[in-house]
């Protein structure tokens, strides 16, 4: 059996691979030239940055919810999932209250910050207005660690194996 006539039956000559590449990139662009303008353009988008973003620096997933004033009354949202060492964008506008508060659990439903200041959740995706009386609204109460974010506009909080 002929090599050069069972390569060329399962994959294009080097000359039909280059031809192609022309109509996909015309004219003499370099490799480098064109992840420089792939970078260029991720890069002007700058304006879908996030204002409080969550980085999960532990090993395990994890699944938040974040307390924070809306329109002067308390609100709770849930859940976001953030895979180990990932961050997720939590709140995409910018910050216009001083704290921000977090309930982090595992895949397992244990609460993995410690905190002090009791709101509602519930078991399934949530937007709760007002943090009192939990259990007779329906909700379950937990216990959100407070975030100063130190009237900063941006803010990312960091959870780490030994988190506050």
């Amino acid at each position: 059996m002929d090599l050069r006539r069972s390569r060329s039956l399962h994959q294009p000559s080097p000359r039909k691979q280059r031809s192609r590449l022309r109509l996909l990139f015309p004219g003499r662009m370099s490799l480098a030239t064109l992840l420089g303008a792939a970078l260029l353009s991720m890069l002007s988008l700058g304006e879908a940055h996030a204002e409080f973003t969550v980085c999960n620096q532990t090993l395990d997933v994890v699944n938040l919810a974040v307390g924070q004033k809306v329109d002067n009354a308390d609100q709770t949202d849930g859940w976001w999932t953030i895979g180990a060492n990932q961050c997720v964008n939590v709140i995409r506008e910018e910050l216009t209250n001083r704290y921000i508060y977090l309930y982090a659990t595992d895949v397992f439903g244990h609460a993995i910050l410690d905190g002090s200041t009791e709101m509602c959740i519930d078991r399934r995706r949530f937007s709760i207005r007002g943090i009192e009386e939990c259990w007779q609204r329906g909700h379950i109460a937990a216990r959100f660690v407070e975030v100063d974010t130190l009237e900063q506009v941006r803010w990312t909080y960091f959870l780490t194996g030994n988190s506050p």
